[in-house]
């Protein structure tokens, strides 16, 4: 039996290439995002593509369609879906491999441009100077986006999304936590090291502690002890706010990592922890339906 989709994912439909004049984004990036530079090349994780169907796609939205990637087993179907959310550097080879390590697993893996229509953060060499685009671009509209990206699977006929779940790192850590108060058909969510304290804006005018009684689906989030943007007492405020939550949520702080320690391509990187928390996301999808 097909899943109920969730009224916001239904607007979205059919998968149709629509109009781009609206994006400043058509395509993605191919290798890192210039912002992200120096690479830690000797740490650089690349998984291949065999056995896999896995690309470049076109995801229709309600005004345009997004760039996005997808990746999957290119035998079967009915695979368990991962909307994967990208980091503040937008949807680069990073992102994409990602995609392909959960692929490698029997999940279809999604991602789309959620930066499209603000602007080009690939080309940006300093993050100071991304910052701007990043801050102009709508909770609401990612929220919509990510709805499509699940209209999308659904209409592939190849995946599953009842089995649904959604993992983010960084920029996408905030918004696994906001998806989650988002989406009733959501199973699981994952998020990285992504802020859970902010300042309210117009455009983004919820943090995840706002909505930490509002979550839909149980999220388990990981942290860095080393990480200087996302404090010990930010982390201790979500905790609190989620202790009385009626779903199941478990907060990992890992003493020795930075943030973005699964970042393979940076100096962040620790490949202990990361390996660590990867496995505990995998099990976390896996308990709760997502697997």
């Amino acid at each position: 039996m097909a899943a109920k989709l969730h009224p916001d994912v239904r607007n979205v439909m059919p998968p149709v290439e629509l109009s781009r004049r609206e994006l400043v984004v058509t395509a993605l990036a191919s290798g890192f995002a210039l912002a992200a530079r120096p690479i830690n090349a000797a740490s650089v994780i690349t998984t291949d593509s065999t056995g896999l169907t896995a690309g470049e796609i076109k995801i229709p939205t309600q005004d345009v369609a997004l760039p996005g990637y997808r990746a999957m087993p290119a035998k079967g179907s009915g695979f368990p879906t991962v909307l994967v959310v990208q980091e503040v550097f937008g949807v680069h080879e990073h992102i994409k491999d990602l995609c392909r390590r959960l692929a490698k697993l029997g999940y279809f893996a999604i991602t789309a441009e959620l930066y499209a229509r603000q602007g080009d953060v690939h080309s940006v060499t300093d993050i100071k100077a991304l910052m701007p685009i990043v801050q102009s671009v709508p909770d609401a509209q990612v929220m919509s986006d990510l709805d499509a990206c699940v209209a999308y699977v659904h209409a592939s006929g190849n995946a599953n999304a009842s089995k649904l779940a959604i993992t983010g790192f960084c920029w996408g850590g905030r918004i696994v936590w906001l998806y989650a108060a988002h989406n009733p058909e959501l199973k699981a969510g994952a998020a990285w090291y992504g802020r859970v304290v902010g300042d309210p804006t117009e455009l983004q005018p919820h943090s995840p502690l706002d909505v930490a009684g509002e979550l839909k689906a149980p999220v388990i989030a990981f942290y860095g002890g080393k990480d200087r943007g996302i404090t010990p007492e930010s982390v201790d405020q979500m905790r609190g706010a989620l202790e009385n939550s009626k779903l199941k949520y478990e907060l990992v702080v890992f003493p020795d990592a930075e943030h973005g320690f699964n970042a393979d391509y940076r100096s962040s990187y620790n490949a202990e922890d990361a390996k660590a928390a990867w496995q505990q996301m995998l099990d976390w999808f896996k308990q709760f339906g997502a697997a």
